[in-house]
């Protein structure tokens, strides 16, 4: 297919001057690329394009509508829910996406997180910018407990194919691996009912989507269930955690630590409760598990291949 135009509206959304964009220049002969796009400027910004790629900067109905010549959305990222496919798919404009390119990024930064609350880093790093080492009687500081993860449980709730990656990492610390069913089913061969994972997992990593069926999934009841020794770690979706439960969870010592990369809103211009605190017990990073250079440039080379795939009338990664 002949196409030659294209736009990237969002481009400082992925890169910030240290990847080589050239593959994708290349795949047309004309390019325009927005470090950022606010809604009311998408509507000219895609009217003549033919290809247009969006991490973030949402397609509406409105907008698709008047971009007459628009032959494919390519998404920087896996998530599509910043466009309308409804509206792309009435008007033949096919979306695609890009996936399972940042599970290393992700599997580091969940090991990153259970690491750091399983060994007091922030703390041992706190009281030594303190003082307290170089005033210690001691060669060490024994002030804060520290835990190994060899022997203990993970619990891995969303077995896809970051799921996968974390228990394959999880045998490099010696860890055993329960892999969580759907909430409320009958589990299957190789998995735990998802009860059962809460009651017996020593740290549990969330890698499933957020849904109708996964928001809140994690609430009062549920970190309730858990050990009051467990982690908890989500660098999956802000909302399928309780953030209110989560924050008084912690308070509360219902649970020991929890690592957050993502949260309900992004960025949190109006605030979050677990932002509004300062807990020892408690870290949250800005949602960049899946931001390691090489992930971005994995994801770049994916939508160049997208791109050329459609060119060559066989689309992949095909969302509608």
């Amino acid at each position: 297919m002949q196409i030659q135009q294209g736009v990237f509206l969002d481009v400082d959304s992925v890169h910030r001057g240290d990847l080589d964009l050239s593959p994708l220049q290349s795949t047309l002969s004309s390019w325009r690329f927005f470090e950022k796009t606010s809604a009311p400027q998408i509507a000219e910004r895609i009217a003549t394009a033919q290809v247009v790629i969006a991490n973030k900067a949402p397609l509406r109905r409105q907008d698709l509508g008047q971009a007459t010549n628009l032959k494919l959305i390519c998404v920087a990222a896996t998530g599509t829910n910043n466009v309308d496919l409804e509206a792309a798919s009435q008007q033949g404009i096919t979306v695609c996406n890009v996936r399972d390119y940042a599970t290393g990024s992700v599997v580091q930064h969940v090991f990153t997180l259970i690491l750091n609350l399983s060994t007091q880093f922030l703390s041992y790093h706190q009281a030594v910018l303190a003082g307290q080492w170089q005033t210690s009687e001691q060669f060490c500081l024994l002030d804060f407990p520290i835990q190994e993860l060899a022997g203990k449980t993970l619990g891995i709730i969303g077995y896809g194919v970051l799921g996968h990656a974390v228990a394959q990492a999880a045998k490099a610390f010696g860890l055993n691996v329960m892999i969580a069913d759907h909430k409320n089913a009958t589990p299957r061969a190789g998995r735990t009912a998802f009860n059962e994972v809460l009651k017996q997992a020593d740290m549990i990593t969330l890698h499933c989507p957020l849904t109708e069926a996964t928001k809140n999934l994690i609430g009062k009841a549920e970190l309730a269930a858990m050990k009051p020794t467990a982690l908890l770690i989500n660098a999956a979706r802000g909302g399928i955690v309780d953030e209110h439960a989560l924050l008084q969870a912690l308070k509360q010592n219902q649970i020991a630590g929890a690592g957050v990369d993502v949260l309900t809103e992004e960025p949190p211009v109006h605030g979050n409760v677990l932002l509004d605190t300062t807990l020892p017990n408690l870290i949250v990073t800005p949602h960049i598990a899946w931001a390691s250079r090489e992930s971005r440039q994995r994801l770049i080379n994916e939508i160049v291949s997208n791109i050329e795939a459609f060119k060559q009338d066989k689309p992949r990664n095909v969302v509608t």
